[in-house]
Order: C-alpha cells, then sequence, then structure tokens
C-alpha cells in the first residue's frame, strides 16, 4: 500500500510539473515543497528507468518518453478521484480542491463575493477562483468545474445551465442629453457604441434582441472597444457612448445613477425589442465529475441568484 501511495504521488507531482512548466508552480497546487515534487519525479523517472523532464537551469521540458507517458497517466488521477466518488454517500460533507474557472466579470461580480461563505460553510474545501475569458483546458489546467457563457462552450464539456442574466443597454445621462435617447435597436447604428471583443475568437460580442419572438442582431458601429467588460462600463459612465452590460454589472452604476437603462418602456410600441438574455453554464468534463463538492457548489450560486435569473438544477 504505501509503495502504491508513492507512485501515486510521484505521478501527480510529474503530470502537475509537466502542466505547469516548473516545479515551483506544481509544488503550489499539490501543497508541497519544490524540492519534494523534483524527489518524486526522480523516485518515477528511476521506477521506470527513463528520464521523463529535461531540466536546465531556466525551465523544464518533457522529453519524448515524457510526452509519451503523461498522455499515458493524465487521466489516473481524475479517474482516481471519480472513482472514490462514486463510493462515497453523495450526501457527504464537500471537501477537498475545488479549483474554479470563470468567465471573468461573473466571477468578480458574482462568484467572489459568495466563495468566502461557501467555504465557512464547507471548511474543509479549498477553493481557488480563475478569472479570464479566454478558453481554459479542464485536464491540463487542472480546473475542476467551470462557469461560461454561452459563446465559451466546447465540445466535449457536459454543460449544465445554471442562469439567464438580464442584459442592460445603457449609457450616462450626459451621453442622452446630448445624443438623444435611441428609441428602438435600429437607432443604435446612429450612436457611439461601446463593445466587448472576445478573446476567445477576437470577433465582437453581437446585442441580440427579439421581437415578436423573432431573434435579430442590432447594427452597430464600434467607437471604442475592450476585452474587459468593466472597463466599458467605466466608458459608458463617463460619457463615452451606449454599452452593453450584463446586470450584475450595471446595477451599481444605475443605483448611483451613472448610467441610465434602455429599451424599458412597457410593451405596445411596435420598435420595442427585448434584449436577449446572457445564459450561463457551469461545466465539467464528465459527468461523473459532478461530485459532492460541486454539486455544493452549483446549489450554492444557483440559490444566492435572483430568482428571475435561475434556471432549474433539478433534472442533470
Amino acid at each position: 500500500m504505501r509503495a502504491g501511495m508513492n507512485i501515486l504521488q510521484s505521478l501527480r507531482s510529474f503530470i502537475r510539473t509537466a502542466d505547469a512548466g516548473s516545479l515551483a508552480a506544481a509544488a503550489r497546487t499539490l501543497g508541497i515543497s519544490p524540492a519534494a515534487v523534483g524527489q518524486n519525479i526522480a523516485r518515477l523517472e528511476a521506477h521506470l528507468g527513463v528520464r521523463l523532464l529535461n531540466r536546465t537551469t531556466r525551465q523544464l521540458a518533457l522529453t519524448e518518453r515524457g510526452a509519451l507517458y503523461l498522455a499515458q497517466v493524465r487521466h489516473i488521477e481524475r479517474d482516481l478521484q471519480r472513482a472514490q466518488a462514486a463510493v462515497t454517500d453523495p450526501d457527504a460533507t464537500p471537501a477537498g480542491r475545488l479549483r474554479i474557472a470563470s468567465s471573468a466579470a461573473f466571477g468578480r461580480h458574482v462568484l467572489a463575493p459568495l466563495l468566502p461563505a461557501l467555504q465557512q460553510r464547507y471548511p474543509r474545501l479549498a477553493i481557488e477562483l480563475l478569472l479570464t475569458d479566454r478558453s481554459v483546458d479542464h485536464a491540463h489546467e487542472d480546473v475542476d468545474v467551470s462557469f461560461r457563457i454561452e459563446t465559451q462552450l466546447e465540445e466535449g464539456l457536459v454543460a449544465r445551465p445554471v442562469a439567464q442574466v438580464p442584459f442592460v443597454f445603457c449609457a450616462s445621462p450626459a451621453y442622452l442629453a446630448d445624443a438623444g435617447t435611441p428609441r428602438s435597436p435600429e437607432d443604435l447604428r446612429e450612436h457611439r457604441c461601446l463593445l466587448f471583443r472576445h478573446p476567445l475568437d477576437g470577433r465582437y460580442l453581437r446585442w441580440g434582441f427579439t421581437r415578436d419572438g423573432l431573434h435579430f442582431d442590432a447594427d452597430v458601429q464600434p467607437a471604442l472597444v475592450s476585452d474587459d467588460i468593466d472597463a466599458l462600463a467605466a466608458m459608458a459612465a463617463n460619457g463615452g457612448g451606449i454599452t452593453r452590460l450584463a446586470a450584475f454589472v450595471a446595477t451599481p452604476y444605475l443605483a448611483r445613477g451613472e448610467l441610465q437603462p434602455l429599451f424599458t418602456a412597457p410593451g405596445g410600441d411596435e420598435a420595442r425589442a427585448a434584449p436577449a438574455p446572457m445564459r450561463l453554464f457551469l461545466c465539467v468534463s464528465d459527468r461523473r465529475d459532478l461530485t459532492p463538492k460541486i454539486r455544493a457548489l452549483l446549489q450554492y450560486v444557483v440559490d444566492a441568484l435572483p430568482p428571475a435569473w435561475r434556471v432549474d438544477i433539478d433534472h442533470p
């Protein structure tokens, strides 16, 4: 048993080092010292009789045999975690490391304020939050679960709907006093528009609406562009033009009067159109990854959302 545990620890050290590119980075994820990581890898190489990593003073690189071995063993740690979860009481107290990746805005404005209370509820959880709008590889970046908007979904992930968050089109009172208030999405082509460029593919996120049950995208010309939604909110609040913000970003600006919502008048006008909502998903690599700690996270987040945003999660 002791030998098997040593081999597993050596495998974990090798996999994390190969992914992170350094002993120090691997050590941080494993909670041990860089020297211990190096010793584990050395023992594994001695056991196999091959060199897995080329070491220089500046970096580590996989050898040809190391790359082949990594491809064969990468799944072992995750399979063991799944096996343990399969025989564990599904109502067991969530515990262990929970590495969460999230789109930057949702992570910053929604998840980050919630996670301290989640960790206090489940003190055996060690939570790490990674905020990025790029494509995250669950296996290579050792991510347990990710929260993604629809444009970030990828083939091979298991995606669970979490929320439909309203989008708010808005501008500063000063801008609207100077440029006028658009009455329909078609009017947006005459205004300064502040657009989000998605780092995943470099394209602008389209401004979607529904009218009479039909979806369409507004015709807009970018005046200011950013890959950070908080930067766009600040630009709009300072008179830059009209932008589209998720409700959790827009609400503080609206409450302070720094931004004014558009397209909010009651129905009856044929020009009126409803902004299409932002659909948010919780993603894992495999259905077997929906372990007690991830289910606890999902339920906690959904319970904390405004009721109008929630999506039924009772049925996987």
